[in-house]
């Protein structure tokens, strides 16, 4: 599965175009809310080495400044990279063997403030999905179990379908379908029962989606659940029509026993804010009503929202999809109450993608709940226990990993596994210690370095090209961005003009954080140059 980083960056060829100002828009999958960190206050930077730029480079240093960002609110560091099974261009004709390489060949060309402790926001999936392929390998996959708790006599089941949840972070709709027309193959077409679900894979603490910033319909809030079902969440589609004045209004998934409105007005006025516009009223979970109108100039968007009622959602949606899937229920889709039942009959095993393409989600786009539900899936995994699967002891694994990978170099503050959180910290030391040792590692670094965003052509650096179509870093960086209010942050690979692979690592902690991403780009088109 692996390939070099010099096939990865294959796009470096891509047209360039005029410069634009804003150069990092949408580092972030999500813009979310926290405050700066208390403890990311100045520190001396670290003693630089022979060879080593112990000082900031001018275009980093004035996109700072333009910002209103001191420079002891940042953390950067590049460093050489050396690749299995190929020779590195910045030792001529030197086979690369396997890691710990010779210190020389990874030796920092910049350093700043590197190892002080900062919150990387999203930069923090990094050591979930490192750490996830390490531990679990790419081929890990999750399984949803399906049983028959009674006899099966001409298509129809006496009795419930018991539906155990494996932690799949991509039980999507789709997929769920899939399943559930599985479940009909095997004989089932009809339920006289309840379909009956279980998510005890994980031991979860009660989840407020309003908690961390105040929002609970937005996606990122969505927390994880061992039988995750399409994210958690509910999209809106809306389809205009300027000759009737009419909107067209579609939802995915379908949802048993919630109205949404078939159409709305338009309206004739500018696109704008079109989602306040439209005042969604979700306050009865059974109804979603919108109280204004859709502006016709808007032309067909997609509005995806966190269902109010997290514990209604799976249940609903698969009842939906197995009777559209063809299949009749007499009962409903309800939760387990009280213990597993110790006989059952096996009927499907639903099995998920495999990590590798997981963890593609998981960084390109900065999916959180997926992040939070590989994580999770590190203790649920090692303990081989339904119910054993969570955070504290998934911190506990990470943080035996991190002993075993890395020795005293100084361990994460991991949090949640997904960077969404204000207590989360790492040194853009050890993230440069764990992308080298990531892509010198030839049993994950294919797919590890094929999960970051290609700068300016796909995940949340898409939109690159067209915000900075000047810029180096385009077609020539594999990266993984972060963003919390007052947090920026980027870390990946970046080829080099030479034929030298660098690992990269910025962080910025501060109120003016997010006026200061151009900065990010200059220190990852130094290294292009350099």
């Amino acid at each position: 599965m692996f390939r070099s980083l010099s096939y990865l960056f294959r796009f470096r060829d891509l047209p360039r175009r005029a410069s634009a100002a804003a150069a990092f828009a949408l580092l972030g999958a999500f813009i979310l809310a926290a405050p700066i960190p208390a403890d990311a206050r100045p520190q001396a930077p670290a003693k630089a080495a022979r060879g080593m730029a112990s000082v900031l480079p001018p275009e980093v240093m004035k996109a700072l400044a333009q910002a209103g960002v001191p420079v002891d609110h940042v953390a950067m560091v590049v460093a050489p990279v050396v690749l299995p099974g190929a020779v590195n261009s910045a030792l001529p004709g030197r086979a690369t063997g396997s890691w710990p390489a010779d210190p020389a060949q990874t030796m920092p060309r910049l350093t700043w403030r590197a190892d002080v402790p900062m919150n990387p926001a999203s930069v923090m999936k990094l050591v979930t999905t490192y750490a996830g392929l390490d531990l679990l390998g790419p081929d890990y996959v999750w399984k949803t179990r399906v049983y028959a708790q009674g006899r099966i006599i001409g298509g129809v089941l006496n009795g419930n379908l018991l539906i155990e949840g494996g932690g799949d972070p991509k039980l999507v709709v789709e997929r769920l379908t899939a399943l559930m027309q599985d479940i009909q193959a095997q004989g089932v077409r009809m339920i006289r029962g309840d379909i009956v679900l279980t998510n005890r894979i994980f031991d979860l603490p009660p989840h407020d989606p309003a908690a961390f910033d105040g929002d609970p319909l937005r996606p990122y809030n969505v927390g994880p659940d061992g039988l995750l079902v399409n994210f958690g969440v509910l999209r809106f589609k809306f389809f205009p029509d300027p000759a009737t004045g009419r909107v067209r209004v579609e939802t995915e998934p379908p949802m048993a026993g919630v109205t949404v409105p078939a159409d709305l007005p338009g309206d004739s006025g500018g696109c704008g804010n079109w989602r306040a516009q439209l005042a969604l009223d979700f306050s009865d979970i059974t109804r979603a009503r919108f109280a204004g109108a859709y502006p016709l100039s808007c032309g067909n968007q997609e509005w995806a929202v966190a269902y109010p009622d997290a514990a209604q959602f799976a249940p609903r949606v698969i009842e939906a999809v197995w009777r559209a899937s063809g299949g009749s229920l007499t009962g409903q889709a309800r939760w387990l109450d009280g213990p597993a039942p110790a006989r059952a009959k096996t009927l499907v095993t639903g099995v998920s993608l495999p990590l590798a393409s997981i963890i593609a989600d998981i960084n390109k786009f900065s999916n959180n709940v997926m992040a939070q539900q590989l994580f999770l899936t590190l203790s649920a995994a090692e303990s081989g226990d339904a119910r054993r699967g969570s955070f504290e002891r998934s911190r506990a694994r990470v943080a035996r990993w991190w002993r075993d990978r890395f020795g005293l170099r100084a361990a994460p503050v991991v949090g949640n596994g997904a960077g969404l959180s204000r207590e989360a910290r790492i040194s853009a030391d050890s993230l440069i210690a764990l992308l080298q040792q990531a892509a010198g590692d030839p049993a994950v670094s294919g797919p590890f370095i094929q999960s970051l965003s290609i700068a300016g052509v796909d995940g949340t650096l898409a939109r690159l090209a067209e915000r900075r179509p000047g810029s180096e870093a385009i077609g020539r960086a594999e990266l993984k961005t972060g963003t919390l209010q007052n947090v920026t942050a980027v870390a990946g690979y970046v080829q080099g003009r030479s034929g030298r692979t660098y690992a990269v690592a910025g962080i910025i902690n501060d109120p003016n954080a997010s006026a200061a991403r151009p900065a990010l780009v200059r220190m990852v088109e130094w290294a292009v140059r350099e």
